[in-house]
C-alpha cells in the first residue's frame, strides 16, 4: 500500500472519536474509544506497520467517487466498474443510548446496486500506534482481536481466514446483496461481538440519518453558501467530545505541513483558542447546545488554574494538563515525513492571546445564549487581571513558535480584547471589577500597539515589535473591533499582506501564508504551506472594508469562493495547502471551517447590506 493524497479522505464519527475514509475504500486513521486515544489504523502514519481496514473491488478497472448523505456525516464511497456499481456506507451510530452499544460500533455496510462485483476486505489493526501485539482469533460470526489494552471484535457473517496479524476475505455480491461489517469493542475474555443483521444495519442507518438531519436543522444561516456552511458546521460537530463538551482542533496528529518536513504536530486536543472560535461560529448558525457545553467545560478550567492564576493554553479532551510530547520512531510517518508526533509541548507555552478569544467567547455566550453566573464571572475576573499583570511578557504566539519569544502584535491585540470583554460584561451585567484599572490597561494595550506594533516604513501592523516582517493574524484586527474596517492603518496592512511574498507580502492568488517563515525564524527548519484560515481572515476583512469601498467587497467575494475550490471533493479543508492546491497538515481542521463560517456569514450580511 502507498499513501493517499491528504485530500482523497472522509470523515466520520459519533463525538466521542471519528475515523478518515479513503476514496479507495480504506479507513486508515481511526483511534478509539475517543479522539485522543491510542490509534487501532494508522496507515495514514506508517503504510506498511500502521494497520487499515479496507474494502475495495477486485479490480484495476474501478473508479471512485464519494460522497455524504445529504445533511449528515454518513459517508458514502461508491465503485464504478464495466461490470458492476457497488457502494459502502460508513457511519458510527449516534442518537443512541450508550446500553444500545450505539456508540462503541463502526458499522461498514457494503452492497451491489448494479450487475456483480468481486471484493476484497481486509481488516488489520496495529494497537497502540503500531506498538503492541495482539491475538487474532476467527470464529462463525467474524474475528476479535485481542491486545493488552484493548480487545475489538469485527462482526459479520462473511467468511474470513488468517491474513498476517489481521484477516481477509474475497467474496462476490450480486445486484441487491449486502455484506455488514461492525467493528465493535468486546470484553478481553469475551466472545465475537454482536452479528449485525442487514436489517439492523438499515435501522442503525436511519436512525443516524435522522440524528443529524435533526441536528442540522436547527441551522439558522440560509445565505448564498449554505452547503458549504453545513458541511462545515456538521465536521465542527463532528470534532465535539461529548462527554466533557470540549472540541478538539483535528482529529489527526503528524500529518505534515511541508512533505517530508519536520513541522508534523498532534491536534487532538483542545485549545482555548480554537475552541472559543468554534462556539463564535457555532452560535452564529444557531447552535446553542454546543456553546452551553463548551462554557461548562471552560468552567471547570477557570476553577483549575496553574498555581500563578494563568490557564495551559490547550488540555485533554477530559481536562487533564499533561499532554506530554513524544516521537514514535517506528512509523516513518505520511509519505516519509518524520519525527510522528503524538501529544504537544506546546502546552507549556506562554500564548497571551488565549485571554482574549476566551474573553470574546464568554461575551458573545453571555449576549446571545444565556447570561453568565457569578462563580464563572469571578474566575474571568481573575483571568483579566492576569491579563493586566501580564500583558507587557514576550510569548510564542498564536503560531507557536518553538524559537525565541518576541512581542507579538497578535498576543497584544488578543489582551486588549480580553480587557475590553471583561469590562464590557462587567458594565452588562453589572458585576463587580476593577473599572478604573481595567480601563486604563486597556487604552495603554493600544497605545503601545500603535507605537510598537506599526512600521511607518512599510505601512503596515508587523509580527512582533521590532519586526520587519509581515503577520496575517493581524488581519483579526478589524474584526475584533479594535480598529474601525476603514482605518487607514488596517487597509494599508491588508494591501501589504495582499501581495506575492515576491512583492513582500504573503499571498499567491487566492492562498495566504501565516508569516514568511525565512524572515521570521520560528525554530524549525523548512518551509511549509499555506494557511487556509489566513485566506478566510484576509476574506472577512475585506468584506468589512467593502461596507464603504465596493471594489473590496467584490474582492472579497471573488477571493472566498476561489478559496472554495480548494476545498476537496466533499467540502473539507486541512490545515494548509501547497502551491498546487495539495492539502496538508492536519485534517480536517476546525479552525479552517470555523473560519470559513465565519467570513460566509459576514460576507453574506454585507453583500445583503445588513452591516
Amino acid at each position: 500500500m502507498g499513501y493517499q493524497p491528504i485530500h482523497n479522505y472522509g470523515i466520520i464519527g459519533n463525538m466521542y472519536t471519528t475515523a478518515l475514509v479513503g476514496l479507495n475504500g480504506a479507513i486508515d486513521w481511526f483511534c478509539f474509544p475517543a479522539h485522543d486515544s491510542p490509534s487501532i489504523f494508522a496507515a495514514l502514519l506508517d503504510a506498511q506497520k500502521g494497520g487499515h481496514f479496507k474494502i475495495t473491488p477486485m479490480t484495476d478497472e474501478a473508479t471512485f467517487k464519494q460522497f455524504y448523505w445529504s445533511g449528515t456525516n454518513v459517508l458514502i464511497t461508491r465503485f464504478l466498474t464495466p461490470d458492476g456499481i457497488g457502494e459502502i456506507t460508513d457511519f458510527m451510530p449516534v442518537g443512541i443510548k450508550d446500553q444500545e452499544l450505539g456508540y462503541q460500533w463502526l458499522v461498514r455496510r457494503l452492497q451491489v446496486i448494479r450487475g456483480s462485483m468481486d471484493f476484497r476486505m481486509e481488516c488489520n489493526p496495529a494497537f497502540n500506534y503500531a506498538r503492541d501485539q495482539h491475538q487474532t482469533k476467527i470464529g462463525s460470526f467474524g474475528a476479535v482481536f485481542h491486545s493488552p489494552a484493548l480487545s475489538l471484535g469485527l462482526a459479520t457473517d462473511m467468511p474470513l481466514e488468517q491474513w498476517g496479524s489481521g484477516v481477509a476475505a474475497n467474496f462476490t455480491l450480486n445486484s441487491g446483496e449486502t455484506a455488514v461489517f461492525v467493528l465493535q469493542q468486546v470484553e478481553p475474555d469475551g466472545g465475537f461481538g454482536l452479528p449485525v443483521s442487514q436489517l439492523q444495519a438499515d435501522a442503525l442507518f436511519k436512525r443516524t440519518v435522522e440524528y443529524w438531519r435533526r441536528w442540522l436543522s436547527q441551522c439558522t444561516y440560509k445565505g448564498r453558501w449554505r452547503e458549504v456552511v453545513e458541511r462545515s458546521a456538521l465536521v465542527l460537530k463532528l470534532l465535539t467530545y461529548e462527554p466533557t463538551g470540549a472540541i478538539i482542533a483535528s482529529p489527526t496528529c503528524s500529518l505534515p505541513e511541508m512533505i517530508g518536513g519536520e513541522r508534523n504536530w498532534d491536534y487532538r486536543y483542545t485549545w482555548i483558542r480554537d475552541a472559543a472560535f468554534t462556539v463564535y461560529a457555532l452560535l452564529r448558525l444557531g447552535f446553542t447546545e454546543e456553546a452551553c457545553k463548551f462554557m461548562g467545560w471552560i468552567d471547570c478550567r477557570c476553577h483549575d488554574r496553574n498555581p500563578d492564576g494563568s490557564l495551559q493554553i490547550m488540555y485533554g479532551i477530559d481536562g487533564r494538563k499533561d499532554v506530554k510530547e513524544e516521537i514514535l520512531e517506528h512509523l516513518e510517518g505520511y509519505e516519509g515525513s518524520s519525527p510522528v508526533r503524538i501529544g504537544n509541548a506546546a502546552y507549556q507555552q506562554l500564548q497571551l492571546d488565549i485571554y482574549g478569544e476566551l474573553m470574546d467567547s464568554v461575551y458573545i455566550y453571555n449576549k446571545y445564549v444565556a447570561p453568565i453566573w457569578y462563580d464563572l464571572w469571578t474566575e474571568l475576573r481573575d483571568l483579566v487581571n492576569w491579563v493586566c499583570d501580564n500583558w507587557q511578557k514576550q510569548d510564542q504566539g498564536v503560531w507557536e513558535i518553538r524559537g525565541k519569544e518576541q512581542s507579538f502584535v497578535y498576543s497584544k491585540l488578543m489582551c486588549w480584547v480580553a480587557v475590553d470583554r471583561g469590562l464590557r460584561l462587567a458594565d452588562k451585567r453589572s458585576f463587580p471589577a476593577d473599572r478604573q484599572r481595567w480601563v486604563l490597561v486597556r487604552d495603554q494595550i493600544y497605545e503601545d500597539i500603535m507605537s510598537q506594533g506599526w512600521n511607518p516604513s512599510r505601512q503596515a501592523f508587523m509580527q512582533y515589535y521590532g519586526s520587519s516582517s509581515l503577520d496575517a493574524a493581524n488581519l483579526v484586527m478589524p474584526l475584533v473591533f479594535f480598529v474601525s474596517p476603514i482605518d487607514p492603518r488596517i487597509l494599508s496592512t491588508i494591501d501589504a499582506i495582499n501581495q506575492s511574498p515576491e512583492q513582500g507580502g504573503l499571498v499567491y492568488n487566492s492562498l495566504v501564508y501565516r508569516y514568511n517563515v525565512e524572515n521570521s525564524p520560528d525554530g524549525l527548519t523548512g518551509d511549509e504551506g499555506t494557511f487556509n484560515l489566513c485566506t478566510f481572515w484576509l476574506v472577512e476583512a475585506l468584506a468589512r472594508a467593502g461596507t464603504v469601498d465596493s471594489s473590496r467587497l467584490d474582492q472579497a467575494r471573488l477571493l472566498f469562493e476561489d478559496m472554495l475550490g480548494h476545498a476537496n471533493h466533499l467540502g473539507l479543508f486541512a490545515e494548509e495547502t501547497d502551491l498546487s492546491g495539495k492539502a496538508l497538515g492536519n485534517f480536517p481542521l476546525a479552525l479552517t471551517h470555523l473560519s470559513l463560517i465565519s467570513a460566509a456569514y459576514n460576507l453574506d450580511r454585507t453583500l445583503d447590506g445588513k452591516d
